[in-house]
Order: C-alpha cells, then sequence, then structure tokens
C-alpha cells in the first residue's frame, strides 16, 4: 500500500513538470497550455524505499502519462532522468525521476502486466490514522498470470515522440506517453486504465517477450 502524508510539496509536482514536460519529444506542440492534473495510479515497492507514481497530465486537448519515481537518495546513473528534487514537509529532499529510467518502475509495471499484481491502494496519514483513498485511476493487467519475472536491475529508456521502449533482459517494454483516449488497447500483455469522465478503457503500456 501507498501512505501518503499531508505534506507541502516545493516546488509542487506540477511545477517540476511545467519545467519538464515541454522539453519531451513527446510533448504536444502547444505545449503552453496550462497543465491540469487528471489523476494517477501508484505501484507498491516491495522493499518500501521508492514511491511509484504515474501521474495523468492535461494539457490542452492532450492527455500524457507521466511515471515517476521518489527517491531519498540519488539513483546512480540516471541523472540524465532526475527531473529535479522537491522539498517533503515530512519526509525531506525527493529526488524526482522520469520513472522509465528506474528499476524498481519497470520491475513494478511488469509484475502488473506480467504476473496481475494489482496497484497500490492508496492511504492518507491523518493524525496518525490511515484513511483509504478511492482510486482516481483504476488501471487493469490483461496479461497471462506467470510464475515470476526477469530479475531487473537496469533500464535504459529510448524515448522518441511514439512514446518510450525499455529494454531490460528479455523485456520489451513500451510506455505510452500521449495517450489516445478514443482507440481501444489490442494486445495480450497490455495495461489499460480508466478514471473520472473516461469510461472505456485506455492503452497506457505493454509489454513483448523474447
Amino acid at each position: 500500500m501507498a501512505i501518503l502524508h499531508q505534506a507541502e510539496l516545493r516546488p509542487t509536482k506540477l511545477e517540476l513538470l511545467e519545467e519538464w514536460l515541454p522539453r519531451q519529444p513527446w510533448f504536444p506542440e502547444s505545449g503552453t497550455a496550462a497543465l491540469h492534473k487528471v489523476g494517477s495510479y501508484r505501484f507498491d515497492d516491495p522493499a518500501g524505499e521508492v514511491g511509484i507514481e504515474t501521474m495523468l497530465v492535461s494539457a490542452g486537448n492532450a492527455t500524457v502519462q507521466v511515471p515517476l519515481t521518489y527517491r531519498a537518495q540519488p539513483l546512480a546513473g540516471a541523472k540524465s532522468w532526475l527531473i529535479g528534487t522537491m522539498q517533503h514537509s515530512v519526509l525531506g529532499t525527493r529526488w524526482v525521476y522520469d520513472a522509465c529510467a528506474d528499476p524498481a518502475y519497470v520491475t513494478a509495471l511488469a509484475a502488473c502486466i506480467l504476473l496481475g499484481q494489482p496497484q497500490a491502494e492508496q492511504y492518507l496519514e491523518v493524525a496518525g490514522q490511515l484513511e483509504l483513498l478511492d482510486q482516481s485511476v483504476v488501471v487493469h493487467a490483461t496479461g497471462a498470470k506467470l510464475d515470476a519475472i526477469p530479475v531487473v536491475s537496469s533500464a535504459t529508456p529510448n524515448t522518441t515522440a511514439a512514446g518510450t521502449t525499455i529494454e531490460t533482459g528479455n523485456l520489451h517494454v513500451l510506455v505510452i506517453r500521449r495517450l489516445d483516449l478514443d482507440q481501444q488497447p489490442v494486445g495480450r500483455l497490455t495495461l489499460t486504465g480508466s478514471w473520472e469522465g473516461q469510461k472505456v478503457d485506455v492503452g497506457l503500456a505493454a509489454i513483448t517477450m523474447a
């Protein structure tokens, strides 16, 4: 489960993304439009060390998918994938990464698609008590259930206007960045999602295996 704190963030997540998103090749050309958070979903890190959140953000008529990881220390070898740092009033300094370069995210995404691992339940900590939050984005894995996934020790993304591909071991992972809200997803090993106002599942990610 993911435990969220009543905390102040400086800068906020959207403020970080306002600087970073326009530089990405998959971001719409009308990138001057104000950003709005559509929703988000999270995965658990079994070690409990890394926050793994995927935000859906709208800019004008476009909706983009931004997987993020939050770490208490810099991730070795991932400097070029660092989005920025923010001060969390409870947890301190957090290093925020494009999660496609973070093995923790790739492992969690593969576990969801290939093993059927569910998205993390989210709880808000209030006065020492945990309150279960509604999911703003509900995801579904359409892949077959396997016994295990390969160990992901590193992740090297390749980002183009079409999205981000990640090659690791015998896994080929595609993370869709600019979402097509009208096209129905196809394929056996996929992750789809829906949210308020978007009742039809949208393709979010897919995996092929060598």
